[in-house]
């Protein structure tokens, strides 16, 4: 896959594209708080590249770094909603289209971030859950 979309700079367009939608649109407000609580979008950008790397075929950068690609364990901190991964499939979607990405072999792609996304769903307490319980 990573062949088919032009190679690695052109997952690194992606990557910061998506990110920039991440940082701009209002779908990527719940998804900046939640990197907020960890290290940063500036860090979810390098380690997105990393990832999606070897998750698409070529180098995988995330598992030499981190010694596995299990996006579960990745997240296992963090809730995530529904709505947040519609979104994070919302941005991942605009930015696919906006650097032209298009065709099956980005129809196959949308589908496996799509059954990833929908994975990562969970029920781990949000972190201001306290607070709403408390006021």
């Amino acid at each position: 896959m990573l062949d088919d979309i032009g190679g690695e700079q052109k997952l690194r367009d992606l990557v910061e594209l998506f990110y920039d939608l991440v940082e701009t649109l209002p779908e990527g407000s719940n998804l900046r708080r939640l990197h907020s609580r960890g290290h940063g979008v500036p860090h979810a950008r390098v380690e997105q590249f990393n990832f999606l790397s070897g998750f698409m075929g070529g180098r995988a950068y995330y598992q030499e770094k981190h010694g596995h690609m299990d996006v579960k364990l990745m997240h296992a901190h963090v809730p995530i909603r529904r709505g947040d991964a519609e979104n994070w499939l919302i941005c991942m979607r605009t930015a696919l289209a906006e650097e032209a990405h298009a065709g099956p072999h980005i129809d196959k792609l949308n589908a496996a971030f799509e059954r990833v996304a929908m994975v990562l769903i969970n029920e781990v307490p949000d972190w201001e859950d306290h607070l709403a319980a408390s006021g």
